[in-house]
């Protein structure tokens, strides 16, 4: 077993770990607004002033595991108006596509207990361009591409090449190493700056005591609580000291502390006499500046740990990169393409660098605090007003860690399918964390994202527990015990808030598609009418087939999960002939629409998108020994196929004997795919698109509102949700994973001589293990190579930058340039997931 592998089964040495988001301003945790408008409330301009209420930010940061002391880098190139503590990005209204970080930087490496760790960063020479970001791409557009950093050819003239290295020795004694190389043609001064300080829980007047950070020669001493820590250097940088207490007279013109949280910086930046003389505070750095010629590199080092220990910490370094790359040979080395196993490897480290200690009491942050102003009224009935019991302070996987420094709850299903392979303990951890009483309603709703719990995302926490169970070897079942009981109340809560009409067809708004349709499906409809959701019902047939799943692996252990098992298995089977048999299959077209539901009858949403392929995804196989095990659902089973003929042509005979529980037979099947693999509709070279390119010259117009539906592979045109999200034509990794699973599912059910044309229109019949394997190749081609995700970004040629990744958000359908949020190596680090899976 590779010494990282035993690492883990120890708890201590995930106590330290890239906790530290990356933007906690014009976050919904930090905003007291009356209206809600977070980013205005606490903007990037009030960032390195301000006092953060609930959780820290910084560069390649680290902090404890409840966030009670930070460490984060921080550099000036002598040009720059601020101290570059934390990246740099546009608000959702300052971006013509939304919200959008201006910066680069990379994951490059992490073992999932953090012993080892590699962050990169690049950072100009000259003045970075605050203003000309903001000026441009508010003159640009929805319908233009947004205007970025490389853009800029600031870049062109010489940048920083930052790398910093974490290196445990011990479960709390970090080594650090920060290397800067000049990228330019001449000799270039940077000044580098490693900040520690204490995350402020003093201010608010909730009774916590202040820490302190001092000097003990040269070391950074920090205590607080029941802890303490020294940040060692080696003696030639300068101590700098201020409080992590917000200057409250630059900000708001009213007295405030003498070394506020900007000290530091303002010392640095504009020589202000705003450091303590005392050396001591709660916020502290070392400030170096190092002359480097062109081409060259310069070395610092630190030392994080409970008492000053030497530098030369050479043997650590070296033994947890080795250490690492034995953990990650044994987890890759059946891959054959050395490619893909550094592109895994890079899809691990991001979706590991993701993890946040994530701090929100909704019923502290709703009342206010004893020491701050009263909060408007206004909140006490607007967002989150009824999850008071929401109480979170945990280590959780994020999206990504800057523009969504926060959890949506699909999203998280998929983070842990991806770190399940790497950390199986985590991965069951977080799956049960959202389903614990200070996360899950006591209605049985998760909360869905910060911005509003009460929204609904897709239950995918089920599927997600079984890909878990089975990634660690299928034979933790007090997990999957723990988790079925917490479903059921999820479950009911979709059967009783979601079925509205009581006819087996779901209601569930936008469900995490964001703009996929011709209006906000969240939106109250007048009049009684009712939109009856294609995706919303399928979504639940598939719950069902999870949770049938679930009930029967627990049935071999336990009988009395024999009656959940049946429950599962006859409401899928309500649900699936609902939805084809109440006006949401289109025999004519062959495929499913939502449905508008009025007193005068039905109008189908014809519009085709991933809505109609979400029914696919409810498939599972039962295998026929199965029947012999579990004799009270075996007799159960045989008495709904013979009393309730009517719902059964859902199960089928599968190819092994076993049988094949669907929404769609073979025929339907088909029908679909033919849509699905055709180049003109749905498939790209980079995966399956989110809509129909038909639609490009056939758009969809909704004759209610007047809104047009067309193909928009790229950045979405639409207003709907900001303007930041878009369901019209690129590619996603969370339903092309859940394709690529389903397909495999019916090539088991249908066997090999199921065959169909791959590619529409080629002529050519293939197997479905035979697609989804190409489907996976498509997918994962995104970061071979040329590198078709990264088109248009200024380092994918650059010399030394060749090998290192970005996991976008999505991915443009046509060209697979990457899009959205920068690093959303949450659910896009499936990738990894399709390459491990793939030997």
């Amino acid at each position: 077993m590779a010494a990282e592998s035993e690492r883990l089964a120890d708890d201590g040495w995930k106590r330290w770990g890239p906790y530290l988001a990356e933007r906690a301003w014009g976050t919904v945790r930090e905003d007291y607004s009356a209206d809600g408008d977070a980013w205005r409330y606490f903007p990037f301009d009030h960032a390195a002033s301000r006092a953060y209420r609930w959780n820290e930010d910084g560069l390649a940061g680290i902090c404890d595991d409840e966030q009670r002391l930070c460490l984060a880098m921080a550099f000036w190139n002598g040009r720059d108006p601020i101290l570059k503590e934390r990246l740099f990005g546009l608000t959702g209204r300052e971006g013509n596509h939304g919200e959008d970080a201006k910066e680069h930087w990379w994951f490059v490496d992490s073992t999932p207990t953090h012993s080892w760790m590699k962050w990169r960063y690049a950072y100009p020479i000259s003045e970075f361009p605050y203003d000309e970001l903001r000026r441009v791409n508010a003159e640009r557009g929805r319908d233009e591409p947004e205007y970025e950093l490389g853009d800029t050819g600031i870049l062109d003239s010489g940048f920083w090449d930052i790398e910093v290295t974490y290196a445990k020795s011990d479960p709390d004694d970090l080594c650090v190493e920060i290397s800067v190389r000049n990228r330019s043609d001449s000799v270039e001064s940077l000044h580098v700056l490693p900040h520690l300080w204490l995350r402020n829980t003093w201010s608010w007047g909730r009774r916590e005591r202040r820490g302190t950070i001092g000097l003990d020669g040269s070391s950074l001493k920090a205590e607080w609580g029941n802890g303490s820590m020294v940040f060692a250097s080696d003696g030639k940088g300068q101590a700098l000291f201020c409080d992590n207490d917000t200057n409250t007279e630059a900000l708001f013109g009213t007295p405030g502390p003498e070394f506020p949280k900007d000290g530091i910086g303002r010392h640095v930046v504009a020589g202000d006499q705003s450091v303590n003389p005392a050396f001591e505070g709660t916020k502290a750095a070392w400030w170096y500046q190092v002359d480097v010629p062109a081409g060259e590199v310069e070395t610092l080092r630190f030392r994080l740990a409970p008492e000053a220990r030497p530098l030369d910490f050479e043997s650590v370094l070296e033994a947890r990169s080795r250490e690492a790359n034995e953990f990650y040979g044994d987890l890759l080395g059946h891959v054959e393409d050395a490619e893909r196993r550094r592109i895994a490897r890079q899809a691990f480290a991001g979706v590991l660098w993701s993890k946040q200690w994530y701090h929100y009491d909704v019923e502290h942050w709703l009342e206010g605090d004893p020491a701050m102003p009263e909060p408007p009224v206004e909140r006490l009935s607007g967002r989150n007003a009824e999850w008071h019991h929401l109480n979170n302070a945990d280590i959780i996987s994020m999206p990504d860690t800057w523009e969504y420094p926060w959890y949506a709850v699909w999203d998280s299903a998929f983070h842990c399918i991806a770190l399940a392979h790497v950390d199986p303990e985590f991965a069951k951890d977080q799956l049960l964390l959202f389903c614990r009483e200070w996360y899950m309603h006591p209605n049985g709703q998760l909360p869905a994202y910060e911005w509003n719990f009460a929204d609904t995302n897709p239950p995918v926490h089920a599927r997600a527990a079984t890909e878990v169970f089975r990634i660690d070897g299928s034979n933790d079942f007090e997990f999957l015990e723990r988790i079925c009981h917490k479903l059921i109340l999820n479950f009911t809560w979709w059967v009783n808030r979601k079925d509205t009409e009581g006819n087996n067809l779901f209601e569930g708004g936008f469900l995490g598609l964001d703009n996929i349709g011709a209006f906000d499906r969240s939106a109250e409809l007048v009049d009684g009418t009712v939109l009856e959701q294609a995706d919303a019902t399928a979504w639940m047939a598939m719950f069902c087939l999870d949770m049938l799943r679930i009930t029967i692996l627990l049935a071999d252990h336990n009988p009395a999960y024999e009656d959940l098992a049946t429950k599962f298995l006859e409401h899928f089977a309500y649900i699936a002939t609902a939805l084809e048999g109440q006006g949401l299959w289109s025999e004519e077209d062959g495929f499913f629409y939502d449905v508008i539901r009025t007193e005068g009858g039905i109008e189908r949403l014809e519009i085709r998108s991933m809505v109609g392929l979400i029914p696919l995804f409810a498939v599972e196989n039962v295998k026929s020994d199965l029947f012999e095990r579990l004799p009270d659902f075996t007799n159960r089973y045989h008495w709904f196929v013979e009393h309730r003929e009517q719902y059964c042509h859902t199960i089928t005979r599968g190819s092994d004997d076993g049988t094949m529980l669907s929404v769609v037979d073979g025929g339907q099947l088909e029908r679909i795919l033919a849509r699905v693999f055709d180049p003109g509709e749905f498939l790209s070279a980079h995966g399956v698109r989110s809509l129909s390119k038909w639609h490009e010259s056939n758009p969809f117009v909704f004759d209610a509102g007047g809104t047009v539906v067309g193909y928009e592979p790229a950045e979405s045109r639409s207003a709907m949700f900001g303007g930041n999200s878009n369901w019209r034509g690129p590619v996603w990794f969370p339903v092309n994973w859940l394709l690529i699973t389903s397909l495999r599912e019916f090539a088991v059910g249908l066997g090999d001589g199921f065959t169909v044309e791959y590619p529409s229109g080629s002529g050519r019949r293939h197997g479905l293990g035979e697609i989804t394997s190409d489907l996976s190749d498509r997918l994962c081609a995104l970061f071979e190579g040329t590198r078709p995700s990264m088109a248009g970004d200024p380092f994918r040629d650059t010399e030394g930058y060749q090998q290192l990744v970005v996991f976008a958000e999505y991915f443009d359908g046509d060209t697979g340039r990457g899009l959205g949020a920068t690093h959303q190596t949450g659910w896009t680090a499936l990738a990894a997931d399709l390459i491990t899976r793939s030997g």
